[in-house]
């Protein structure tokens, strides 16, 4: 059974979902009424995308409501973790903040929880009982529209692992790798490179799980149009692109999920989790 936290959002088919009611008080608390006509023997499946500590609380006070009516196993769904890029300390001051998320999560006492295409292996590596989805599928129906005739490009050393991974997943697709710079106190981008001395004409998908604001794939763009890039493709996991699309327009086409938010435009693509998984 399944309880769909977002009402936007339902990735499982074919799943009796559960009833409520949520709203805000006045005070900012969440709050959560469950129509108790269920059965609660089975397995609950709780689905919530996390985009502020309100979804957070939701989510909590959700778990508690259920352990108060007996439910006894309950699974979570999170496509993005929240703070998953911030999985290291980088300089003095700064909170280890992916690991107070996975914290929270883990105080829950979930039987499984499960994340699409986690940004680094931390975050299963924090979270108990975690299970990452990856993100094989949904290149795959990129794949189905733009074609195959394509190479793969790692947008960073970081993406490596898992870009060979789809690689493999689809036959073994080229890769080509590439590489930045990225000053840890400003954020700023530079000394962006490919790998390859020509890729002549031949299109290029960049496969990412994360876009927020552009700019390590637009300057990637730049420079795989030096090396005589064909059409140029972008294909994220999670999109949260809080600069828009217009900075992206390098891009012949954007894929992504509905994992943060839902997208309607001619610049973006939206494959539906309920597609993928």
């Amino acid at each position: 059974m399944i309880l769909n936290l977002d009402p936007k959002f339902a990735p499982f088919k074919d799943q009796e979902e559960i009833k409520f009611q949520s709203f805000t008080f006045s005070g900012g608390e969440p709050h959560i009424k469950i129509n108790p006509d269920f059965d609660i023997t089975q397995k609950i499946t709780i689905t919530q995308r996390l985009n502020s500590f309100n979804d957070l609380g939701l989510l909590c006070i959700t778990v508690d409501a259920l352990r108060r009516m007996d439910v006894k196993i309950i699974d979570l769904f999170i496509p993005y973790f929240p703070a998953a890029r911030q999985d290291r300390v980088m300089i003095k001051g700064e909170s280890l903040s992916v690991k107070v998320y996975a914290d929270i999560i883990n105080g829950l006492q979930l039987n499984k929880v499960f994340v699409f295409d986690a940004h680094s292996e931390v975050t299963p590596a924090l979270v108990n009982n975690c299970e990452v989805i990856p993100n094989h599928t949904f290149i795959k129906e990129v794949l189905n529209i733009i074609g195959e005739n394509v190479k793969l490009i790692s947008p960073d050393g970081g993406a490596l692992k898992k870009i060979y991974k789809v690689s493999e997943f689809l036959g073994g697709i080229d890769v080509v790798e590439c590489s930045k710079s990225r000053d840890v106190k400003t954020g700023k981008l530079s000394g962006f490179k490919v790998y390859e001395d020509d890729l002549n004409g031949i299109d290029c998908l960049i496969v990412d799980d994360i876009c927020d604001g552009g700019g390590t794939f637009v300057g990637l763009a730049e420079e795989l149009k030096n090396k005589n890039a064909g059409k140029l493709y972008l294909a994220v996991s999670h999109g949260i692109f809080n600069k828009g699309f217009e900075v992206l327009s390098c891009f012949d086409k954007i894929f992504t999920t509905n994992s943060v938010k839902d997208f309607e435009g001619e610049s973006v693509q939206v494959i539906k989790l309920d597609q993928l998984v």
